[in-house]
């Protein structure tokens, strides 16, 4: 929601005032401008980035007018959700948790939680890693090396259409000079017309810098910047994750476990210490 309302007020902000500045909307309004520097820049991003990130960048979109789905009612599930996984292990032993981590979709403890099950890649950390600790042929220190390097792996494809995008907005200026150029060279073709026909070609031209430098600071830019946002507080929930495990499988009761976890969120989703314990409770 916020994208679209921030779209909205560099939207407002700069055609207000320009009307109030005496501006006339209507010269603003250049398609073939438009199709020169949106197209120029749509066939460079199809350029400059395989088929996985440009499919993935696409799906971002949508999800980001939305609002990010890492807020602190998941980040309670999820550690809700450790916590009965580690209490189960705890009381009935490792081996009762096999047939959670094995068939999540058909565990009555991740069926619990239905928002953090939507959110398979998180779903297949921890199953694998509870996998691997029930092995018991791993030091948490080499555990702790694994998880480090999937999440920055993780952390990498997450921030690829981030990226992406904002080659795209650094890209846009300069695809507004080029139609700014080009529409010169137009306006030099016609250099024996009227000072009012030379008058129109210049200001079309001039437009073309404009579009480009406004939908780069203005709507672009700032959209990488939010998809990379989102990739940093998805990254979070798997440091979560690894908190959790690490400190359970290092000994640390349940309650305790779930608490190093808490510890790794953000202060504007982390739920306090009551908080956490009563959700869990409740469950």
């Amino acid at each position: 929601m916020l994208l679209l309302i921030g779209a909205l007020v560099v939207l407002g902000s700069v055609a207000g005032g320009y009307v109030l500045s005496h501006g006339n909307l209507i010269m603003l309004w250049q398609p073939y401008e438009i199709i020169i520097i949106g197209g120029a820049a749509f066939g460079g991003f199809l350029t400059a980035n395989p088929k996985h990130v440009i499919i993935e960048t696409f799906k971002k979109v949508p999800g980001l007018l939305a609002g990010s789905h890492f807020n602190k009612a998941l980040f309670m599930d999820l550690l809700a959700m450790m916590y009965d996984l580690f209490n189960k292990a705890r009381k009935e032993g490792i081996i009762a948790i096999e047939a959670d981590i094995e068939e999540p979709q058909e565990s009555p403890i991740f069926s619990a939680y239905p928002a953090v099950v939507k959110h398979e890649t998180l779903v297949e950390f921890i199953c694998d890693y509870m996998r691997l600790i029930s092995s018991g042929n791993m030091q948490p220190h080499e555990l702790e090396a694994l998880m480090d390097a999937e999440i920055e792996t993780r952390l990498h494809e997450l921030e690829e259409p981030a990226h992406a995008v904002g080659s795209v907005a650094d890209a846009l200026p300069g695809f507004g000079i080029v139609a700014a150029v080009l529409g010169i060279t137009i306006t030099m073709q016609d250099i024996a017309a009227p000072p009012e026909v030379l008058g129109h070609h210049i200001a079309a031209a001039l437009v073309g810098t404009f579009l480009g430098i406004l939908a780069s600071y203005g709507f672009v830019g700032p959209l990488s910047h939010a998809m990379k946002h989102e990739a940093f507080e998805e990254a979070k929930a798997f440091e979560c994750i690894k908190a959790c495990l690490l400190a359970n499988m290092n000994g640390v009761p349940p309650q305790l476990s779930v608490e190093f976890g808490r510890k790794m969120l953000l202060s504007n989703v982390r739920p306090s210490f009551v908080e956490l314990e009563e959700h869990v409770r409740s469950r």
